[in-house]
């Protein structure tokens, strides 16, 4: 048998290999990212300005430009251990079925109930939640692995949990709803007639689907407004890609166990929290000028952030009620089209990746989505999961580089994030089986029309 041969399957790190700090990128970044300003004065929020929304501990994390290892608290490390580490799989049988000389490999973070690498995070913040004292969270979800998550999560620590959840994925995702009310939550379609912004929201746009950034302007309305709730994001923030690490250093460790050196990492990008999870550790070592990785993120070609959007400060909410962050954004306004990769209906992306993107240490693609279901299909064919929309995204560019290696006959290694499974996707599925569903690309127009609200800063 040959070397390559003796690569198991799945390699698995044991329960003591487990992460037990994780890792900000931040540290060793050149440019740091821009920092959250008020949207009234334009001046740099500080500790103070942040309280009233978020935890304090989870403010320190989010504000520290410098630290590079954060201990991850025991409680977490035992929660961890319930669903980590998750393994890293050789997709031998993708591979056979390309034929393609490229080794492709895939962390797989759905081995737990949300079905994704949400938890990693949420686990983290209704933490800190609960170690101040606090009553209640509330958030909101896309497709709703995130709002799973923090329900399981605060179910487990005994905090109230109010999640608005966007409207279209409220209606495709019934089951995806109901774990999260199984597990004690609220969930309430976004946008409401129950806030004021949600109001205003649905006045100025009748029959409105909604968005992530509709639904986060509901849950920080509701946060700041009840004594005892803080609001927690499941994406976007410097605090999320900091917890999320713990995919990436697994990721990292697992392949140092058998010394296999990606050439390129590809994750699914939406705010960000699973590609800066991913990524982080090789990032690292890419800016400290130790090796060199080609890294892709992959979005939507319905909601292009990255590919089509513009590098400036913007509110992270469309009530334009959140600190204003610099990042890759479509304008808060941007009410993206109803596609069923809920997670990646974001109109920005996180400041830490956009900084990086700026500085071109990365590079990005957006794929249409029936290319998407299509990738998502001939995986679970040949490797035996139903990945979600999302991850399917980044299976789509992996079959297209393991492809591009099949011309020219070079052996790269590919790693990608398979973020969560699809079980609950399966209204998707069956629009793509039945030939129903199509692709939305937004016109020039339509994109220059949300940019121009942009604040001027």
């Amino acid at each position: 048998m040959s070397e390559e041969k003796k690569i198991p399957y799945k390699i698995y790190l044991n329960e003591n290999e487990i992460p037990k700090q994780w890792y900000n990128v931040r540290s060793d970044m050149k440019n740091k990212p821009a920092p959250l300003i008020n949207p009234g004065t334009h001046e740099p929020m500080g500790f103070d300005d942040l309280r009233p929304v978020f935890c304090d501990e989870l403010i320190k994390q989010e504000l520290d430009n410098d630290t590079a290892f954060f201990d991850i608290p025991q409680e977490i490390q035992d929660f961890y251990k319930m669903y980590r580490p998750s393994p890293l799989v050789r997709a031998y049988c993708l591979e056979k079925a390309l034929g393609t000389p490229a080794k492709i490999y895939y962390k797989f973070e759905g081995n737990n109930t949300s079905g994704s690498h949400k938890l990693n995070s949420a686990i983290a913040q209704a933490y800190y939640a609960k170690e101040q004292g606090l009553k209640g969270l509330t958030t909101e979800t896309g497709a709703g692995q995130w709002g799973t998550a923090l329900s399981m999560a605060c179910a487990y620590l005994g905090l109230d949990l109010k999640v608005f959840m966007v409207k279209v994925s409220y209606e495709q995702k019934p089951f995806r709803r109901e774990v999260m009310r199984t597990y004690g939550a609220s969930v309430t379609p976004s946008p409401s007639m129950e806030t004021e912004i949600g109001k205003k929201i649905n006045a100025e746009h009748p029959g409105t689907t909604g968005s992530l950034g509709c639904a986060i302007s509901e849950a920080v309305e509701v946060a700041t407004t009840n004594p005892g709730y803080r609001y927690v994001l499941g994406s976007v923030l410097n605090q999320v890609l900091l917890h999320q690490s713990v995919i990436g250093l697994e990721t990292k460790a697992a392949l140092d166990k058998y010394g296999i050196v990606p050439d390129m990492i590809i994750g699914c990008a939406g705010g960000g929290s699973n590609l800066g999870g991913l990524i982080s550790p090789f990032m690292g070592e890419k800016l400290r000028g130790e090796k060199d990785y080609r890294i892709i993120a992959v979005e939507p070609a319905s909601c292009p952030s990255f590919t089509r959007g513009v590098y400036a400060y913007d509110f992270c909410d469309t009530g334009m009620v959140c600190p204003l962050a610099k990042m890759y954004t479509l304008g808060s306004n941007f009410i993206p089209s109803a596609n069923h990769a809920g997670g990646l209906r974001y109109h920005g992306m996180s400041p830490i990746l956009s900084q990086l993107y700026a500085d071109g240490y990365m590079e990005a693609v957006s794929v249409e989505q029936t290319s998407v279901f299509e990738a998502a299909e001939q995986f679970a064919r040949t490797e035996g999961i139903l990945p979600a929309p999302e991850s399917s995204h980044a299976i789509r560019v992996a079959i297209d580089e393991a492809m591009k290696c099949k011309e020219t006959g070079e052996e790269k290694t590919i790693v990608f994030g398979l973020t969560g499974t699809g079980y609950f996707d399966l209204v998707a599925y069956q629009k793509y089986n039945d030939g129903e569903m199509t692709d939305f690309i937004p016109t020039d127009e339509d994109l220059k029309k949300s940019i121009a609200t942009l604040p001027k800063v």
